[in-house]
């Protein structure tokens, strides 16, 4: 295990799980723990992870930002977000591994907006997703009027912004925000299984589906097609095409070895 302070890091089985530790806080995000988010994610690249898990601890997985942090008083937000949480945000949307969010409950604010950068979320039905920005007078942040309107729509993500108020687990799922809505008692066994899955997966063709997705919502249709057939001729020249058409062939499951 890694040391840090306001977030653990473990890995089991090529699985890495990036918790926020600070039940007492509703974890919520401080300086410290900016920074820690994304060197966590680095460490799980470089160590071997082939997906990686980010929640939360106690009953919450992340408030936004904690507004008595020593640091929060005197935060120049425009310097605050550019500096720690755009970096955040980043490291999560550029790592070339599978992210997924595992909200265990609450995610408000920047905390909402940290869970919705992963490339998949899979929330407890008691969790809630809300944008409390103009709550306190702010407007959404780290990534929120990036990743809302194309989750969910113009006029969803409008309404959420505008009139800050709670999207349940299951209007969340209902309305294409996240992946899917789990009952509480089968919620960890769940995300746990699909993580399982992922790291079990063709790491290499995850990271180009991922690059090609993403990169779809700034190009026209001749643009994504053009950029299709790059990254698929990149993925028939890994190791996990030849293994899955070998292991087709044969009518066996494929053993993928990763990027």
């Amino acid at each position: 295990m890694v040391d840090y302070k306001e977030i653990t890091f473990e890995m089991f089985d090529s699985i890495a799980v990036v918790m926020l530790d600070r039940p007492d806080k509703m974890n919520a995000l401080t300086s410290q723990m900016r920074a820690e988010i994304p060197d966590a994610i680095h460490h799980a690249e470089t160590d071997g992870a082939r997906v990686i898990v980010l929640t939360g601890a106690g009953g919450a997985f992340c408030s936004g930002q904690d507004l008595g942090d020593a640091n929060a008083g005197a935060l120049d937000l425009e310097r605050g977000l550019r500096d720690e949480y755009n970096p955040m945000i980043r490291a999560i949307v550029e790592s070339p591994l599978p992210v997924i969010a595992a909200v265990n409950g609450p995610a408000a604010g920047a905390g909402a907006n940290l869970a919705l950068a992963a490339d998949v979320v899979i929330a407890t039905e008691s969790a809630y997703f809300l944008q409390a920005f103009t709550r306190i007078g702010l407007m959404p942040d780290a990534g929120g009027t990036y990743v809302l309107p194309r989750t969910m729509g113009m006029a969803k993500a409008m309404g959420a912004a505008l009139f800050a108020e709670k999207i349940s687990a299951r209007q969340a799922d209902d309305w294409g925000m996240i992946w899917e809505a789990v009952p509480d008692d089968a919620f960890e066994a769940h995300w746990r299984a699909r993580a399982a899955q992922l790291a079990d997966g063709p790491t290499r063709a995850y990271e180009l589906t991922k690059r090609a997705i993403r990169a779809s919502w700034a190009n026209d249709l001749e643009a994504q097609l053009v950029n299709e057939a790059k990254l698929q001729g990149e993925a028939s020249k890994s190791r996990d095409f030849m293994e899955g058409v070998v292991a087709f062939l044969e009518k066996r499951k494929a053993h993928f070895e990763g990027r």
